[in-house]
């Protein structure tokens, strides 16, 4: 056995579990590992600005690919703390993340030393794990219970805290015998399979929503082929979406109050089965529940038995890994195949109101609608694009009007929402994607928290497009405040005496100059103010990213005022703008408009 210190055992199981992308901040107490790092030289480490950034960061790559760990490093006490909104993030998306915290020593837990804080229990309610190991030789199989925890059943986060002394022990370790332990994840039987498959010919107008959990069990291809194996509409949710590309012949297009299409909501209501696969039945997907319910059998497939019936009661539920029932599924079908109903005709309905019901996006107001802005990043941005985005009208309006055209091509946090993530996330998108084109989307708010950030990707060379459309408000408070007959405390508009009053700019009394921070952090940047002037913008946004491999910021002046559509249930969604009515008002549909 090789005598060790226990940090550079830590190092050792790291590469060999494949969690080799760290994101993070040095500091006393967690130095040690960073000693181990810089000597075994088999991690790569991004420095950070603030650590909650860098647990966003680790969200972000963890979700660039099948199986992938980002992992993120502090120091004890506040470092700790912050990532607590991370870990929140990733556990609400089900996104495995390894947090590592630096501890005081263990004879000084307990009595309030400098930077001493109990993370373990701070951390318990937002991990699937957490724990402060407090003997150096447990350091080993703490680490490989951790990493199969992470990866077995509904994925999520874990934290380990490591106190400075415990770091220091040495231990007897063998990495060449070490081996990462077996992960459990449920599988359908035929059975259950072969029941599902009963419900579902049963109907006339069968649905299948596609949640997340596709794309974390990488079944996308799967749920493709099982898709048209029955000829079965698809309505991807906002964590699935890209599932199916929005231009397959059976994607039926988003269901919701918020990020949703028109046409997907219309012809899910049309539908009397569902069956639900790796999804939550989240709130701003289903609306009120007896609008969403009323008239149709549910199917509930899940990794996780407690979320079978945790929103409402399926009429069946079934444990499993979303891969493995399609497998099973699929082998059911293939089988019976002779007496599958033929649903070509009401896939093709769901195609004549894609062809119908949409929303216009070509305006030419100045200020410019958001509209107008997504309808350029189609034209700007190809179908290999990764979007990456958070909470806000931003989100929610680039839901309902850009497209995704394949699995982790929509990174979107999306049941925790925190302000702030987007461009931390982006860092670490882009460090999982090299070489590919990662675009951003940001409100003003949004991107002002952890703004800081953007000097990480200057110093580190990660080049990304950040679309920050700025209309100085904080847009989705604002339009919630109109129920209450306010608009309190939601204006970022002011006179910014640093920036030059020009009379021709509209962006005169929008308060922050978002061109100046990008470009003092190290980034490029550029605003545009005129409709007609968004396709230059993004080209040369495009190529400043190529030539000096920083982040490149657009900022767009929007409209202060727009109310984006979303209401209470999927049949009363209020539409606040004109609706398209011919193909010139909204060029970038996936099929033009018909009549």
């Amino acid at each position: 056995m090789t005598r060790m210190r226990a940090v550079d055992a830590i190092v050792q199981i790291l590469i060999k579990e494949g969690a080799t992308e760290a994101f993070g901040l040095p500091g006393a107490a967690i130095n040690p590992l960073y000693s181990a790092m810089r000597a075994n030289g088999g991690i790569r480490h991004t420095l950070a600005r603030h650590v909650e950034g860098a647990s966003h960061m680790a969200d972000g790559y963890s979700r660039t690919g099948d199986g992938r760990i980002g992992v993120c490093l502090g120091t004890s006490g506040p470092a700790g703390t912050d990532m607590i909104t991370g870990l929140y993030a990733a556990i609400a998306d089900s996104i495995p993340m390894l947090c590592i915290t630096g501890q005081a020593p263990v004879a000084k837990l307990d009595k309030e030393d400098f930077q001493a804080v109990d993370i373990a229990s701070i951390a318990k309610p937002v991990t699937k794990f957490a724990k402060t190991v407090l003997e150096g030789a447990q350091v080993p199989g703490v680490f490989q219970s951790a990493f199969q925890i992470m990866r077995s059943g509904r994925p999520g986060p874990v934290l380990i805290d490591l106190p400075f002394d415990v770091q220091m022990t040495e231990i007897d370790f063998d990495i060449d015998t070490y081996e990462p332990l077996p992960v459990a994840k449920p599988t359908a039987t035929r059975a259950q399979a072969e029941k599902v498959l009963d419900l579902l010919v049963a109907a006339q107008h069968p649905a299948i929503i596609a949640g997340g959990g596709i794309v974390n069990s990488g079944a996308s291809a799967k749920l493709v082929e099982l898709a048209e194996t029955l000829g079965v509409p698809v309505f991807p949710t906002l964590m699935g979406w890209g599932a199916i590309a929005d231009d397959h012949p059976l994607a039926a297009g988003l269901v919701g109050i918020q990020t949703s299409q028109r046409y997907g909501n219309a012809s899910f209501l049309e539908s009397d089965f569902v069956l639900g696969i790796g999804n939550r039945w989240a709130n701003r997907h289903t609306g009120g529940l007896d609008t969403y319910r009323k008239g149709r059998t549910f199917v509930h497939v899940d990794i996780e038995p407690t979320q079978i019936g945790r929103v409402f009661a399926p009429d069946y539920g079934v444990v499993s890994d979303a891969g493995a029932f399609i497998d099973a599924l699929l082998e059911a079908a293939r089988d019976r195949v002779a007496e599958l109903p033929d649903y070509n005709g009401w896939a093709q309905e769901c195609r004549d109101r894609k062809a119908r019901l949409q929303r216009k996006t070509n305006f030419d107001n100045v200020p410019m609608k958001p509209h107008r802005v997504y309808q350029e990043m189609l034209s700007a941005f190809d179908r290999d694009t990764t979007y990456v985005t958070t909470i806000g009208l931003s989100q929610i309006a680039g839901a309902q009007l850009l497209h995704a055209y394949g699995p982790r091509k929509w990174i979107n946090a999306g049941q925790a929402g925190p302000l702030g993530w987007t461009g931390p996330a982006a860092l670490g998108v882009v460090r999982g994607k090299p070489g590919e084109q990662v675009v951003a989307l940001s409100g003003d708010y949004d991107f002002q928290f952890m703004i800081e950030e953007l000097a990480v990707g200057a110093q580190h060379k990660l080049p990304y497009i950040h679309v920050v459309v700025n209309n100085s408000y904080l847009g989705l408070i604002r339009q919630s405040q109109r129920g209450f007959e306010m608009d309190y405390e939601v204006s970022l508009a002011f006179d910014n005496v640093n920036t030059p009053q020009d009379s021709g700019s509209i962006a005169t009394g929008y308060g922050v100059d978002h061109v100046k921070v990008a470009e003092g952090l190290g980034c490029k940047a550029l605003r545009v103010e005129r409709p007609e002037d968004l396709a230059a913008g993004f080209a040369e946004a495009a190529r400043l990213r190529d030539e000096f491999q920083v982040p490149v910021v657009v900022e767009v002046i929007l409209e202060r005022v727009t109310n984006i559509a979303m209401g209470a249930d999927l049949d009363t969604v209020n539409e606040f703008e004109d609706l398209a009515a011919s193909p010139a008002d909204a060029p970038e549909a996936i099929y033009a408009l018909l009549d």
